[in-house]
């Protein structure tokens, strides 16, 4: 049933004259500092007369539940769906917080367990109806999530009020929400002294929390695990790998020991990258493991390239696992490009990267890459925004038809500020952007695509 269009009171948001429908595509992406999840309709998306508009934004659910005072809280970093696109896991960084109020790292994470269908119900807009469950995420700072069949996996970045410190990995009961497991991850080993601290942790030994943000050169010690992935060796077995902020590189390890209850699963030694990953990402087939090289927390050093790892060579500890290293972002081999987090076309055969720092999203060739090819970032695409500001591209991800990759982004802005966020929709035949939303939260962070059929 088509119902009259809606003006929210504000203008931010111009809604469709029609219901959404489980047989379209939406694209839901987090508003970070603004603490919702925006849904938006991509086939409205497409139409030239929403261009340069939140004309195709659906609706925004809060994360969790206002506070007493009204104030909306939560820091939505992260979003991953089920297996059938029903519920959306959604990773709050630093938990139920104010962000106008909590001005520091080393918050505790969340998880809000959304319904999907509520989340694209235009009636439901700046409610947190779609919210089905809030689960503590087992530590600070989380904010990799990956969907295991009865767990889920929640990295964790920070420790308690401190950007650095963290080596843990916890196993979240997905029915319950009670912490299952922990993974806990050997220290570095940087050249400054690092605390003598047990893994496996040994209580009562104090975990060594000192106030400090990066960059800063006491970082090193701690890994501090970003995003997940899963690759598949040939030996039939899962590995997990992570890509850790504080010692600028990866980790691999053994999801099965981990899920048997086994503590410390580390197999081989840590793959280095050119700085501290941030995105990380499977290809289709599992087979390798594509990372960014976003920044390092001792120096202030931005990266510029993305590494693809093979997952058996890094599983026995080869040293030559970093198949490649692929310059993104710009020309310059001493430019800083940040890139943030990546995504694969379903063929397995291009990479696509945000680079926040210079403003494009670049479209990386795997077999020029595995052939060393200099060239084998085979196109660069701008961002822009009709405001001006920059782009600061950061979350992506690919339609599952390969057709078209969704990239959020936009500078962080004071929490007060309107919804100042952007999502671009890029054709990958034509290698340009097709499509922009505005008005998509606060310094937005990670997206996922709904693409499910109707009943």
């Amino acid at each position: 049933m088509k119902l009259p269009a809606l003006v929210i009171a504000s203008g931010l948001l111009l809604f469709q004259t029609y219901d959404a429908l489980a047989d379209d595509t939406f694209i839901l992406a987090t508003g970070r500092r603004d603490p919702r999840i925006y849904a938006i309709d991509f086939r409205a998306a497409l139409q030239a007369r929403n261009n340069n508009t939140p004309n195709a934004i659906v609706s925004r659910s809060k994360v969790h539940a206002d506070r007493l005072d009204g104030t909306p809280v939560g820091d939505p970093a992260n979003i991953v769906l089920s297996e059938d696109h029903h519920t959306a896991y959604v990773v709050n960084h630093h938990g139920p917080v104010n962000n106008a109020e909590f001005l520091q790292h080393g918050g505790r994470g969340s998880i809000s367990v959304m319904d999907v269908r509520k989340m694209l119900k235009r009636n439901f807009d700046n409610t947190d109806r779609a919210v089905e469950q809030n689960f503590d995420s087992g530590y600070f700072g989380a904010v990799g999530l990956l969907v295991l069949p009865d767990l889920l996996a929640v990295s964790h970045s920070e420790n308690w009020l401190t950007e650095d410190g963290s080596n843990r990995i916890s196993l979240i009961d997905r029915r319950t929400g009670g912490r299952r497991g922990q993974i806990e991850m050997a220290l570095g080993h940087p050249p400054h002294p690092c605390p003598a601290f047990p893994v496996p942790f040994v209580s009562a030994t104090p975990p060594p929390v000192v106030p400090f943000e990066a960059p800063d050169p006491n970082f090193g010690c701690w890994p501090d695990p970003e995003f997940l992935a899963l690759g598949h060796g040939s030996d039939g077995k899962t590995y997990l790998f992570s890509g850790n902020a504080g010692t600028n590189d990866v980790s691999v390890m053994d999801l099965q020991q981990a899920l048997a209850g086994a503590v410390v699963v580390e197999v081989a030694p840590r793959i280095p990258v050119q700085a501290g990953p941030f995105g990380i990402k499977a290809s289709p087939d599992g087979k390798l493991i594509a990372v960014t090289a976003r920044e390092r927390g001792d120096i202030d050093f931005e990266g510029n390239t993305i590494s693809i790892i093979d997952v058996d060579l890094a599983r026995m500890g080869s040293p030559g696992a970093e198949l490649a290293r692929v310059r993104v972002g710009t020309d310059d081999p001493a430019g800083q490009a940040r890139p943030f987090t990546l995504a694969w076309t379903p063929d397995g055969q291009q990479i696509i990267v945000a680079n926040y720092r210079t403003n494009n999203v670049s479209i990386v060739d795997l077999r020029r890459a595995l052939a060393l090819d200099p060239h084998a970032e085979v196109a660069r695409i701008p961002v822009t925004r009709p405001d001006g500001l920059t782009g600061n591209p950061k979350g992506t991800a690919v339609t599952s038809d390969g057709r078209y990759a969704v990239v959020s982004g936009g500078p962080r802005l004071a929490p007060t500020a309107p919804a100042s966020g952007t999502v671009w929709i890029i054709d990958l035949r034509s290698r340009a952007v097709v499509a922009t939303v505005t008005g998509v939260g606060n310094d937005p962070y990670g997206v996922a695509l709904v693409e499910e059929e109707g009943d």
